[in-house]
């Protein structure tokens, strides 16, 4: 089932569920980006309180792994509907983030630290790339 998946056909199977369902009044960008804030606590919650180790091994637990695949489902089926909405490509949006990082945060050779005596990121402690 997931040979020849693509972004647009599972829009397309998302918003055929919907319609099916008379849904899509409710699927407004502010309903769905709440649903999507929603479910990325629900995945973040799986986590809350494993300790960095345990967090690496959760895929190692059937029944963990089954709850981390199920909340990702959620989280990018509310994603896609939000970008169907709002006729954002998903791709092309993560492709110019990525651009644009790549001249934000350009890479550098490390030797044990960065050029700001850290451990890493940018000299201004930012060590986050998609913001």
């Amino acid at each position: 089932m997931t040979n020849n998946l693509d972004v647009a056909g599972l829009q397309r199977r998302l918003a055929e569920f919907a319609a099916a369902r008379d849904w899509q009044p409710y699927h407004t960008p502010k309903n769905l980006v709440a649903a999507l804030s929603v479910e990325a606590a629900e995945l973040l919650e799986i986590f809350q309180w494993l300790t960095p180790e345990q967090a690496e091994r959760v895929m190692d637990d059937p029944e963990s792994a089954h709850r981390v695949a199920d909340e990702v489902a959620d989280v990018l089926a509310y994603l896609l509907q939000f970008c169907e909405v709002l006729g954002v490509d998903p791709l092309a949006a993560l492709a110019a983030k990525i651009d644009r990082n790549e001249v934000r945060f350009p890479a550098r050779r490390r030797s044990g630290g960065s050029a700001d005596g850290g451990e890493g990121g940018d000299a201004d402690g930012d060590r986050h790339s998609s913001e």
